[in-house]
């Protein structure tokens, strides 16, 4: 029966994408994007059944880069794929969990640096179909389980780099990173010699063939066996070319409202959105380009046993905040196990986003960056309401005289409230700006938030100009 509700999901989501997609504008395909504000990003490969381990060494930097920075041959790390066997996959799980974190939208690896499918491919027996005990198509319950609890769905696909199907590039990285190598001289000055490649294997075939063979058929069956997509989440553009570029961008036109990165080739070839990662831009790095700032959980992307690094849920949460304050999307990252499990680290810090976000989420969804200077106690998004402004102030450091006060801010204020319980807050003009008188203590641990309507537009430029002068720090 289960069987039978995906294969029936599935022909839902074909006759979706035939018949439903219309050619839309740029603002109009960027619209979904624009107020979702929060999504999910999944590494997910055989690597995962290493777990950042090779030869009873820990190697270092991201799990998924381990072939890589260990220099493990072609053939020996094709080994591996044949004990991957997640049967403790739960697609629906997974992307209900995303749903209560309060994530509209999730991309997840289609295919690493590593070259291996996490889907069944015609164009490489390299995938988790074909290679693996466990024999199945991962991304097809998850696209199915997406359609059901209204998530968009996203591939992140290494485009250039491909380190098991010959010609990929291959990043110049020396080895050993993390371990003692006794190989690695010898490993160092072939990868050098070599354009990054330390396997024979993998120079066996031209990048220009690779490109044909390999990556633009792989993009094609992604884009017509799993319904609509809505990102194409490409990376680290390797030795690429305009004209390899271009074959790729063409692939793009089986499905006209898809959305992708600016990780194709650069300049030439710059996507709908910037990426950022591992960091949140300063204002100043902003050019009012859309923007997603990607960024783990712990510290690295995919799994890893003894990464326990992790981020607290106030971090994680006042992240998003800072994020969206600036006009940002927040595309966290969780790293599964081989069996197909989330970390229970992660299921515990997703839960309580969740729960921060049931209440507060009307702040983040939606909202456009703050008109404000930034504020030393917390962060600011705005929504625009007819002739009026909604602006959420989320307060990190809840004022311990009573008194949030908004400087700058010269609107006349219609109404003040808190956001957990609606509570009618009273407010006045001073000489700093609007101050607002609030409960003694925060009606949340992590971030209160504050709804305030004022009349008119918020003129920005205006607000940061008054506010500057209070503080005596205008030119």
């Amino acid at each position: 029966m289960k069987k039978l509700f995906t294969a029936c999901l599935m022909s839902i989501l074909f006759v979706h994408t035939v018949f439903a997609q219309k050619e839309l504008t740029h603002d109009e395909r960027m619209k979904w994007w624009r107020e979702a504000r929060f999504g999910m990003f999944i590494h997910w490969g055989d690597y995962a059944e290493l777990a950042g381990m090779y030869k009873g060494h820990e190697v270092g930097r991201g799990g998924e880069w381990i072939m890589n920075r260990a220099k493990i041959p072609v053939a020996e790390y094709q080994q591996f794929a044949k004990k991957f066997n997640p049967v403790k996959y739960d697609a629906d799980a997974w992307v209900k969990l995303a749903k209560e974190a309060g994530m509209k939208y999730i991309v997840i690896t289609a295919k690493h640096h590593d070259g291996f499918a996490m889907f069944k491919s015609n164009a490489s027996k390299w995938n988790i179909a074909d290679a693996t005990p466990y024999g199945k198509d991962v991304l097809k319950p998850l696209a199915a389980a997406c359609y059901k609890y209204g998530i968009k769905l996203g591939f992140y696909y290494s485009q250039a780099q491909d380190w098991n199907n010959p010609g990929g590039a291959a990043a110049r990285k020396v080895s050993s990173e993390g371990w003692a190598n006794p190989d690695s001289a010898r490993i160092d000055a072939y990868t050098r010699e070599n354009n990054g490649h330390w396997d024979s294997v993998q120079t066996s075939s031209t990048m220009g063939e690779y490109i044909d063979r390999v990556a633009v058929p792989q993009v094609k069956e992604l884009l017509t066996n799993y319904g609509d997509v809505a990102v194409i989440w490409w990376d680290t553009p390797t030795n690429m070319t305009d004209e390899y570029a271009q074959k790729l961008q063409d692939v793009l036109k089986q499905q006209p409202n898809i959305i992708s990165n600016d990780r194709l080739k650069r300049p030439n070839f710059a996507g709908d959105y910037k990426t950022p990662e591992q960091k949140i831009p300063n204002l100043s790095e902003l050019d009012g380009k859309d923007w997603e700032t990607c960024m783990t959980m712990n510290g690295t992307w995919g799994y890893k046993s003894y990464d326990h690094k992790w981020k607290t849920p106030e971090t994680l949460i006042h992240n998003l905040i800072d994020i969206a304050s600036k006009g940002g999307n927040y595309l966290l990252n969780v790293g599964p196990n081989a069996e197909g499990e989330f970390p229970q680290e992660s299921i515990a810090s997703l839960k309580q986003i969740g729960a921060w976000m049931k209440v507060n989420g009307e702040a983040i969804y939606a909202t456009k960056a703050s008109p404000l200077q930034p504020l030393t106690w917390g962060r600011c998004t705005l929504k625009p309401d007819g002739k009026n402004t909604i602006l959420y102030f989320s307060v990190f450091n809840w004022p311990t005289d009573g008194k949030l006060v908004i400087p700058g801010l010269k609107n006349e204020i219609v109404s003040a409230k808190l956001l957990t319980d609606g509570a009618s807050l009273k407010s006045e003009a001073t000489n700093d700006g609007i101050a607002i008188n609030v409960p003694a203590a925060a009606t949340d641990a992590i971030a209160t938030v504050v709804k305030v309507e004022v009349k008119g537009v918020v003129d920005g430029q205006t607000a940061r100009a008054n506010s500057k002068m209070k503080t005596g720090s205008i030119d």
